[in-house]
Order: C-alpha cells, then structure tokens, then sequence
C-alpha cells in the first residue's frame, strides 16, 4: 500500500491518510480489495462501492467486477460520494463531507450580487445542503460570469473555504476554459500577459505599464477554426477578473457573444465561454482530483 501525500499544511494529523493501493497485474476490483485490506470482508467492500467510496484513477466505481490495469491506483475515500444531481441551471458533479464541484449553467450568476438576486448557484447549493442536512452551510470559494457555462467549488464549512482561498494557487493544478472567438486565432498557439486593472464602471482592461493592475497571463491553443470563428482550449497561469475576455479582445479576437469587450457575432445568445477543466488537490484529504467537461454541443454546433 503506497501513502498519500500529507496533509495540506496546517492540518497535518487532522486526519490519516485515505488508502491508496498500486494495480500491478490485471485483475478485478472485488478480489484485488479483498487481497489488499485483509481485514476487511465482501459486505463491507460492498459498502464501500454502494457509497461510491471506491475511486479507480480518482474516479467513483460501483462495479464489483470493475477491470482493473497495471499502474492504475485504488482509493478508498473516507467520505461517501453523492452521485450527479441536476437542478435547474447547475449539475453537482461531486459531493464529499467537505466540498462541492458543480457544472454552472450559462445564465446563473455564481451568487447574488447587490441586487439580491434569489436564483443563483449558491442558493440552489444552500437548499439542496439544507434538504440533507438542516444544520449544514454552504460557502463561495470563487466564482463565473453569469454568462459563463463549467466547473466551480463550493465549500460546506468556512474552515475549508479558508484553506482553498488562502492556498488557492498551491492547492489547483489546473484551470482549463474553451471558448469560440470570432475570427480565425493567428498564430494558432502563445500566450497573453498584461497588467489588468478594473475601472470604476467596472469594465477590465489591460495595461503594459509595470505594477499598473495584476500581472495575468492566459495561454491558449487553437483546437479547431472554420471562417468566421476559432475554437480555442485556454490555460489560466492566473485567475483575474474577466481575464479570458479581455485578454482575447486584446489580440482582436474577442469571445463571441461579449458584447461587453467588442464582440461583434452572438452565435449562441450566450458568452461562448466554458470551464471545461478543474483540477485540484482536495483541501482536506489531500488526494489529488481532476474534473472536466465536454465542450458544449452548441459550440460544435457553430463549427
């Protein structure tokens, strides 16, 4: 049995390592468990799979007979995983004691703003907690333009919000987007840098002058390009406000349907803008967990 890796820092000791176990000849998952936890028998793998506490390459199995690799790696979660849940505008894509990553419609606001808003990801979050558990809270860890579609976390205790704030660039490994961007993206792949810097109206915009805003920088590689559009995958280096958009308008490919930074096509009535990919390590066990999603039909749609 391999080790985890410790805890996140400050919480060393808060709680032991979760099981992680090295596939090293091609078997299935119920004898490969039973051969690795002695000490346990086939109820209460069962449990374990009916739970879906069992993860293979960090994703949730229930299969006793799963196939199982040489090289992949077995954990035992210690939390119970809910299984995807949808409600209108948001899609929970995973659920443990501690968080929530959920998949954000375009149209929702990620929390209500100055004017209350009722319909927002963290109140439909706030009453789907409340419905399992009365006493149980839900806290906003970052956010997406309401227009925005993809993956967000959302914490269930202040302490944990906490932990994926304060060590928010240590703690994700990757941000991922894709967005169509009218016009055809030459040169085909580089990356974006500026100072960004907000204006009382709250429009973003870039600056070259050094210390005139935050240094961002936004790596992107063209996917696929049709006349008229380009698809593009874009790598976050940092995570500022409307940094994507801006930094697209900058190099005269604004997303299409961003009216708001020069955007002059609305081929999907939305910002074509998609959080496809979020991976981090987890706040509390420390194992490491990659999400992504699909590229949205409608993008292919106008490709």
């Amino acid at each position: 049995m391999e080790k985890n890796e410790k805890s996140p820092r400050g919480h060393k000791g808060r709680h032991a390592p979760e099981p992680v176990f090295s596939v090293r000849e091609s078997c299935e998952l119920m004898p490969f468990l039973l051969a690795e936890m002695p000490q346990k028998n086939r109820d209460n793998i069962k449990t374990f799979l009916r739970n879906r506490q069992v993860l293979v390459d960090g994703t949730p199995v229930s299969q006793y007979n799963h196939p199982l690799l040489p090289g992949q790696k077995v954990t035992i979660s210690r939390n119970k995983i809910s299984p995807a849940k949808t409600y209108h505008g948001i899609t929970i894509v995973y659920e443990d004691n501690d968080i929530l990553v959920i998949d954000k419609h375009a149209g929702v606001l990620s929390v209500a703003t100055e004017n209350k808003e009722k319909y927002t990801a963290y109140s439909l979050l706030w009453d789907h907690v409340k419905s399992n558990h009365p006493d149980g809270k839900i806290f906003i860890v970052h956010r997406l333009d309401r227009e925005t579609s993809g993956l967000l976390i959302f914490s269930k205790s202040a302490r944990v919000q906490k932990i994926l704030q304060k060590a928010w660039n240590e703690i994700i490994r990757e941000r991922s987007y894709v967005a169509l961007a009218e016009g055809e993206v030459n040169p085909p792949e580089g990356e974006i840098s500026s100072y960004l810097k907000e204006s009382p109206s709250r429009m973003v915009y870039s600056s070259k002058e050094e210390g005139d805003g935050r240094w961002s920088v936004t790596h992107y590689e063209t996917l696929k390009r049709v006349p008229g559009y380009s698809l593009l995958k874009l790598n976050l280096r940092t995570g500022r406000k409307n940094q994507i958009r801006v930094h697209l308008a900058d190099i005269g490919h604004p997303v299409a349907g961003d009216k708001k930074y020069g955007a002059a096509t609305n081929p999907l009535g939305r910002l074509a803008l998609h959080a496809t990919v979020l991976a981090f390590r987890h706040p509390v066990t420390g194992r490491e967990m990659r999400f992504e999603l699909p590229v949205p039909r409608k993008f292919h749609e106008v490709l």
